[in-house]
């Protein structure tokens, strides 16, 4: 079974993956912190995140190896990654990659951008989770300040808005919600809400799907 979440920053995505991933008992990727990782690389060898060929290069070698979240954490990181993201280049040698994960026998939980849409547009399961702005911007907030980072709500949110027109206007795979995906709004959810939502989109489609073959 493959579930593909999308959907934009701070708006629980991640965190449902994991617990849905958890609750089937499949393997779990963040495709961002690939985008991270490559934002990473470039940084570390003092590249600029609009560097093209030494992004593709990044891409290219990346393994799990790469894929410390202790180092691809936080705001600088996240801007980063949407900047390298918006690289068509990019994002191709990224395909394979997120792919293969997903073909794995048990099959797997990938959250994103555009794993319903592209990566795995014939999924068993998509779900796009969102949220209003601000209260993604408050989210994230709260998890930047909570690490310390010296942050306001206001730039939080100019970034929060930032992000989403540089991933929804990009010209290859923009942020958008696969046709066929289940909305998940949870601006007003909390994390237990959100899930038990999510476990009943994904049980659903494991009725529907048993019916179809009956």
């Amino acid at each position: 079974m493959i579930i593909a979440i999308d959907g934009p920053a701070a708006s629980g995505k991640g965190t449902l993956a994991k617990r849905l991933a958890s609750h089937f008992g499949l393997p779990h990727l963040d495709t961002g912190l690939l985008y991270r990782a490559v934002a990473r690389a470039l940084l570390d060898f003092d590249h600029p995140l609009t560097d093209e060929k030494a992004a593709v290069r990044a891409a290219q070698a990346l393994d799990r190896v790469h894929l410390d979240e202790s180092r691809l954490r936080g705001r600088e990181m996240g801007e980063a990654a949407s900047v390298v993201a918006a690289i068509p280049a990019v994002r191709s040698a990224l395909v394979d990659w997120q792919r293969a994960f997903a073909r794995r026998p048990e099959g797997a939980v990938l959250d994103g951008r555009d794993i319903g849409t592209v990566i795995c547009p014939d999924a068993d399961v998509k779900i796009f989770v969102t949220a209003t702005p601000e209260e993604r911007a408050r989210r994230r907030f709260r998890e930047l300040a909570g690490r310390g980072e010296d942050v306001t709500l206001d730039a939080v949110l100019d970034d929060i808005r930032k992000r989403d027109a540089r991933d929804s206007g990009r010209s290859t795979a923009p942020l958008v919600a696969a046709a066929d995906a289940r909305l998940l709004d949870t601006t007003t959810l909390d994390i237990e809400q959100a899930f038990k939502a999510a476990v009943a989109f994904v049980d659903g489609a494991g009725r529907d799907g048993a019916k179809a073959k009956s």
